[in-house]
C-alpha cells in the first residue's frame, strides 16, 4: 500500500509539473504574440524638405536647425547661378516628451519669426490595436516684421499667419516611407483683395533609402487653385538625406524660397520646370539638454 501511495504521489507530482511547464510555455507564447512593435525612423529628420515630417525630437533633446536656400539656378553666371544670393532660417526644436515638441525660428525672408507645437497623436505599430500609420498634428504661427509701406496697417494682427496640418505617414519597409499632409494656411493679410485668406493644400512626400546613410526624398504640395492667385505655383522639391553621426544633412532642389508654411505653400512663384530652382540644404544637430526617458 505504501508503495502504491508513493507511486501515485510521484505520478501526480510529475503530471502537475508537466502541466505547470505547459502553462508557462503557453503564457510565454501568448506574451510573444501580443508584443507591441513600434515603427521608428519613418523619416530621419523632423523636416522632409520644406515641410515637417511626422518625427519629433526625443524627450529632452534640442535640435538646432539651419535652413539655407541659394538663388535660382537660371539667374545666370553673373550671380554665379544663384550662389551669390541666400535666404536662411535658424530654428530650435525641443522634445518635451516623445510625443510633444515645440519649436521657434527666424527666417530672413520677410524677416519672419515662427513658432509651432507638434503632437504625435498616433504611432504606427503591430500587436494589439495595431495602427498602420503614424499621425502627427501640427499648429504653427508666423509674424512678419518686414517694414510695411507708409500708411499701411502695421499692427501685429495684420502681420500674423497660421497653419494647421495633419501629417499621416507609413513606413512600408526599412527603406521606403511615405507621408500625406492635408494643410490649412490662414493669412490675416493677403497680397491682393481678390486673394482668399484661407488656403487649402494637400501635400505628399516619399523617402527611399539607397544605402545605410543616404536616402532620396521628394515633396509636393497641391494648392487648390481657387484659394490663391494665379501667379503662384505648387511647391515641389527633390533631395537626398545624408546621416553623419549626430548630424543630418539634407541637400535639395526646390522652386520654393520660403521655409515655413505661410511663406512657401501659398506664395511659391518659381516654375521648377523652367529652371526657377533654388539649391539649398537643411542641417540639424541634436543636443541632450533635459531629462531623457530611460
Amino acid at each position: 500500500m505504501r508503495s502504491l501511495l508513493l507511486g501515485a504521489a510521484l505520478v501526480l507530482g510529475h503530471t502537475a509539473a508537466a502541466q505547470d511547464d505547459l502553462l508557462n510555455q503557453l503564457e510565454q507564447e501568448t506574451k510573444t504574440e501580443v508584443k507591441t512593435d513600434f515603427a521608428t525612423g519613418t523619416f530621419k529628420g523632423t523636416r522632409i524638405v520644406n515641410g515637417h515630417s511626422v518625427e519629433t525630437p526625443a524627450q529632452g533633446s534640442m535640435l538646432f536647425l539651419i535652413g539655407h536656400r541659394f538663388g535660382t539656378l537660371n539667374s545666370g553666371a553673373y550671380n554665379f547661378f544663384g550662389l551669390d544670393q541666400a535666404t536662411i532660417r535658424l530654428g530650435l526644436e525641443y522634445g518635451i516628451n516623445d510625443r510633444v515638441a515645440v519649436g521657434i525660428g527666424r527666417s530672413s525672408l520677410d524677416k519672419t519669426f515662427d513658432g509651432f507645437v507638434k503632437y504625435k497623436a498616433l504611432r504606427q505599430h503591430t500587436g494589439p490595436a495595431a495602427s498602420p500609420v503614424t499621425v502627427t498634428l501640427l499648429a504653427s504661427s508666423t509674424l512678419t516684421t518686414l517694414k510695411f509701406p507708409v500708411g499701411a496697417d502695421r499692427s501685429v494682427g495684420k502681420r500674423m499667419a497660421y497653419s494647421y496640418q495633419a501629417l499621416v505617414a507609413r513606413k512600408f519597409s526599412p527603406s521606403l516611407s511615405a507621408q500625406l499632409m492635408p494643410t490649412l494656411v490662414h493669412r490675416n493679410l493677403v497680397d491682393k483683395p481678390t486673394d482668399n485668406n484661407d488656403v487649402y493644400a494637400l501635400g505628399g512626400a516619399v523617402r527611399q533609402k539607397i544605402s545605410r546613410r543616404v536616402a532620396l526624398t521628394a515633396e509636393y504640395y497641391y494648392v487648390l487653385s481657387e484659394h490663391t492667385s494665379e501667379q503662384f505655383r505648387n511647391p515641389v522639391a527633390f533631395g537626398f538625406d545624408i546621416e553623419t553621426g549626430g548630424h543630418v544633412f539634407q541637400l535639395h532642389f526646390t522652386n520654393a524660397n520660403g521655409m515655413v508654411d505661410p511663406l512657401f505653400i501659398p506664395r511659391t512663384t518659381g516654375n521648377f520646370w523652367d529652371g526657377d530652382i533654388f539649391f539649398g540644404f537643411n542641417v540639424a544637430r541634436s543636443f541632450g539638454i533635459g531629462h531623457r526617458k530611460e
